[in-house]
């Protein structure tokens, strides 16, 4: 799995959403269209399982958190992975919004509460990333990138 094969996949998602508003119709496109059980986001499991296997995904660790900045700019967002196992992470804000696609690695892993699937954080939003029940993937797609870390 390459980064260029990794982005392939995820271009999928970002192309479909580009400029378009972070917000609850966001969050039902996403659900409605790339569906957590379905091809695309098996698809991008997939390859998010074998980029860590190979090393080049979720290779900075920090606090038991193992993390990296995959794509800089994919459609106007940035790609990281997060792998989190029952922790929170450093609390941040989003400038721009934050989307996120939950892959439990533990059945019954949640982030922020929500298991499988998609999450949408609109601009101006902030939190402690917080995984429970288990391990987690994490993929963030951050507009343009945007983020400040804070503290809570």
């Amino acid at each position: 799995m390459s980064k260029e094969q990794f982005q392939s996949v995820v271009a999928e998602v970002t192309g479909a959403i580009k400029g378009r508003a972070l917000d609850a119709d966001l969050h039902a496109f996403l659900e409605e269209t790339f569906p957590p059980d379905g091809e695309a986001i098996g698809a991008i499991r997939a390859a998010c399982d074998a980029a860590i296997e190979e090393g080049w995904m979720c290779d900075q660790e920090y606090g038991g958190i193992k993390f990296g900045r995959v794509i800089k700019d994919l459609d106007g967002f940035s790609v990281d992975v997060v792998q989190i196992d029952n922790l929170a992470g450093p609390h941040h804000r989003h400038p721009k919004g934050e989307i996120d696609l939950v892959m439990p690695i533990d059945g019954d892993a949640k982030f922020d509460g929500n298991g499988k699937g998609w999450v949408v954080y609109g601009a101006d939003t902030a939190h402690n990333p917080t995984v429970t029940g288990g391990a987690a993937l994490v993929l963030y797609l951050l507009p343009d990138g945007e983020i400040e870390f804070t503290r809570s």
